[in-house]
């Protein structure tokens, strides 16, 4: 990142920042704050998980991707203009698909299945932590409440993600025997959705946060959503890596496998 451009908690968040200075700020927080800084992240990629943990990660996750489209649905209804819903229905196609087997959704349960679950224990979400529970509703909420700026300023984590699918791919490939190319589908399509949604949000941002107070609530829209992606992993490291204390209405080891 150029030094000369501001970065949150300077003086800067306390004047307007060019759009070239907003970007940089909001580049920031996700180089401080994205989740590929977790320890849990870590240990996924580099293989240090068991076959259980990594079971665990990918049902905990299947919520979050389920309640993608359900969150820009909240999105879609709230923007002024065709030309702009044309562009964001298409996260909801991405991820819904256009028929029965196709899309996000779909793929990620065909991660689950590829790691040993059974469909229909994914699809109850029964097994998922509450803190998964809470911190994906949570973000559900806050797209549905906050200001559409707020909103759609969310979803800029889509800029960090092409690199930690990278390393997310290459690693567990490498690291796992009952890891495939195919198990991992879901990721191929976001190296190219992630990129363009981003693009779209960020110019959505910078041309519409017009005053210090707008470009704060952006930069803080963003954090909000980078806490949302870290405390996910937070309840899978506390329950399933250390102390390893399972709550007793989560997933067990053994439990919904097909």
């Amino acid at each position: 990142m150029n030094a000369s451009f501001p970065t949150p908690g300077a003086d800067a968040t306390q004047r307007l920042l060019s759009h070239e200075e907003l970007e940089a700020a909001l580049r920031d927080i996700g180089a401080r704050r994205y989740h590929n800084l977790h320890p849990f992240h870590r240990l996924l990629h580099d293989g240090k998980l068991s076959k259980d943990q990594v079971r665990a990660w990918a049902l905990n996750r299947y919520y979050y991707q389920a309640m993608i489209p359900v969150k820009d649905a909240a999105v879609l209804a709230r923007l002024p203009d065709a030309s702009l819903r044309r562009i964001w229905r298409q996260r909801i196609v991405d991820h819904d698909g256009d028929h029965e087997g196709d899309g996000g959704i779909e793929r990620w349960l065909k991660l689950a299945e590829g790691v040993g679950f059974a469909r229909d224990y994914v699809l109850s979400t029964k097994g998922i932590l509450s803190a998964t529970r809470f911190s994906v509703d949570a973000y559900v909420h806050f797209v549905s409440e906050r200001s559409l700026l707020e909103a759609i300023a969310s979803s800029l984590t889509e800029m960090f993600s092409p690199t930690i699918i990278s390393e997310r791919v290459a690693g567990m490939l490498k690291n796992y025997d009952f890891i495939t190319k195919e198990t991992l589908a879901y990721f191929d399509k976001r190296l190219t959705q992630a990129p363009r949604d981003a693009d779209f949000a960020l110019d959505y941002v910078k041309h519409h946060a017009t005053t210090p107070e707008l470009q704060r609530a952006a930069m803080d829209a963003l954090t909000f959503k980078c806490n949302v992606l870290w405390t996910q992993l937070d309840a899978l490291y506390f329950a399933y890596v250390a102390p390893g204390l399972v709550p007793p209405d989560a997933w067990q080891p053994g439990e919904g496998l097909a």
